[in-house]
């Protein structure tokens, strides 16, 4: 016993050490794997992650950019990206029902399997929907329905979408935007393509109403749809002042859709204030809200030549002032110019009315256009103006004569002029289209003020054109009786009588497609019937339908 005792207590202490160091060195090893794998794999969900999304290279792919970055923030379970289903496709099972029609109704025996459950959750899954474009399959179009889109999945965005070089339009239906994530979507929209152009926030209501952030001055968007987001009065009012002002106007807004909302009266009149010095937007929708005659009168009087308040006066005869001194600080001395401005200088001091100063400006600015072509456009607009049509020729001169012309100021209409000059040129000659979804937008550089627009002068009081870039309005399903159809029809019999005076082509021509209908008259009274008569040469879909009509009854 004792031998057995001691065997092992003399063996233990030469091979147990041994085996004790190298177990207690393998345990230690193991204690530092165990130690040091989680330091490797858990921190990436913990620690390390924040750093990841921005070491990550979008490839410019949105469904493996949007999942990568998802997985590296912590998303376990995020929207996937899919194609946009198309509408029409429901029809197409009736061809294979009428071909197959056993196996169908076999297939379609089973009351409740389970992959109908499976397609119903899945359609109701949130989802990043995309349409492509039929050539390269980039995308072009993003819709987001009915899930929130929280600041994380904004900053994810923030990444993604820029690479993708053909995005065109974003749409978010009741994605549960606040004013906080409005303005992180308005920070993420510079990032994004040239070719962004449309944006679509509806059923989103904002407590602070700041939709107007998105038709800030270096806005990108053209085309902009806010329906069914509550938008009230005070509303209106922001987004009218986003339209123009004396010191800032939006020049690349196009179209904008405010229908089911809850503008009223005085929500139309904020608006129609925006439409005074706005020459950009062509589509306006104030569809199924709360315009009474109040509001439908004022947005009629902005459409035909309105009088200048004296604060635009004042500011009309300072940027004719000041587009005076450019164009004598550009062209070379002479004593004609120096004694024009002496002139000018003794008018001044001595207190010469406002027209005679209006009347100086524009007599001062007309030597600067270069050879004879310019002044026979002088003689015409000076004709114009005495006239008092309230509007200029605008003639297709090169582009190098619009400098000078800008110059002029006040005998340019801001869109037309260099679309009939550089007919290539993308921006404004497609911009006359009706259609909003073109996408066009205005040059800053090719606008001029409208204040600087030819006047009329009546009994001392200074007279605007109207404005005649707006060529779509639809004011449906309002409050507006026959007192205010009264003020459309007369803005109709103008525009109508305008153009009979101008040739085609030569610049804005007013409305196109006015909508009154469902509103508080009778859709027989005769100044609607009247106002549907005036209109029916000028819209350019009625055009077409009658030509449609004579290629399928030539073809039967």
């Amino acid at each position: 016993m004792s031998g057995e005792t001691s065997a092992p207590g003399a063996s233990p202490r030469a091979p147990r050490p041994g085996t004790q160091k190298s177990s207690s060195t393998v345990a230690k090893k193991g204690d530092r794997g165990a130690k040091e794998k989680p330091a490797t794999v858990l921190p990436p969900v913990g620690e390390e992650e924040p750093k990841n999304p921005e070491e990550y290279q979008c490839t410019g792919v949105l469904e493996a950019d949007f999942a990568e970055l998802c997985a590296r923030s912590g998303y376990v379970d995020f929207p996937k990206v899919v194609n946009r289903p198309r509408p029409h496709p429901t029809f197409v099972p009736s061809a294979s029902l009428s071909e197959k029609p056993i196996l169908d109704d076999q297939r379609l025996s089973g009351s409740c399997s389970l992959n109908s459950m499976e397609s119903k959750y899945v359609f109701f899954r949130p989802t990043i929907q995309v349409e492509l474009e039929p050539e390269d399959k980039s995308v072009k179009e993003i819709y987001i329905r009915g899930w929130k889109v929280e600041e994380r999945t904004l900053g994810i965005f923030s990444k993604c979408l820029p690479p993708l070089s053909q995005l065109q339009a974003i749409n978010f239906w009741k994605v549960g935007l606040t004013d906080k994530t409005l303005e992180i979507f308005i920070a993420l929209l510079p990032l994004c393509s040239s070719t962004l152009r449309k944006v679509s926030l509806e059923g989103n209501p904002l407590p602070e109403q700041s939709y107007h952030k998105l038709m800030a001055l270096d806005s990108p968007i053209a085309h902009l749809s806010l329906r069914n987001n509550n938008i009230n009065d005070y509303g209106a009012e922001l987004l009218g002042r986003a339209l123009s002002t004396l010191q800032s106007c939006n020049r690349t807004l196009v179209s904008l859709n405010l229908g089911f909302n809850l503008i009223g009266d005085e929500g139309a009149c904020h608006i129609a204030q925006g439409l005074r010095l706005n020459r950009s937007l062509l589509w306006l929708s104030l569809a199924h809200n709360r315009i009474q005659d109040k509001g439908a009168l004022r947005l009629a009087e902005v459409l035909r030549p309105f009088e200048l308040t004296h604060r635009e006066v004042v500011e009309r005869r300072r940027l004719l002032l000041e587009k005076g001194t450019q164009e004598r600080s550009r062209s070379p001395s002479s004593s004609r110019h120096g004694d024009s401005k002496t002139d000018r200088e003794k008018n001044t001091l001595s207190g010469v009315s406002s027209v005679a100063l209006v009347e100086k400006a524009e007599k001062m600015q007309t030597p600067k256009t270069p050879k004879g072509l310019g002044k026979k456009k002088d003689k015409e607009v000076k004709k114009e103006e005495k006239s008092g049509s309230g509007q200029s020729p605008t003639q297709g001169t090169p582009k190098k004569d619009d400098s000078t012309k800008a110059g002029k100021g006040k005998v340019t209409i801001p869109e037309q002029k260099p679309a009939k000059g550089k007919g290539p040129k993308i921006g404004s000659k497609e911009k006359r289209s009706i259609l909003p979804e073109s996408e066009l937008v205005a040059e800053a550089t090719e606008m001029v003020n409208p204040l600087l627009e030819p006047v009329e002068h009546r009994d001392g009081r200074v007279f605007m054109p109207g404005n005649k870039a707006l060529l779509h309005l639809n004011l449906l399903r309002n409050r507006i009786t026959e007192v205010g159809l009264e003020g459309f029809l007369a803005t109709v019999q103008y525009q109508a009588q305008f153009t009979k005076f101008k040739s085609a082509g030569k610049g804005p021509v007013g409305l196109l497609w006015l909508s009154l209908a469902k509103n508080c008259f009778s859709t027989q009274c005769p100044a609607h019937s009247t106002i549907q008569e005036l209109l029916l040469p000028r819209d350019p879909t009625a055009k077409a339908k009658p030509r449609e009509d004579e290629a399928s009854a030539s073809s039967g």
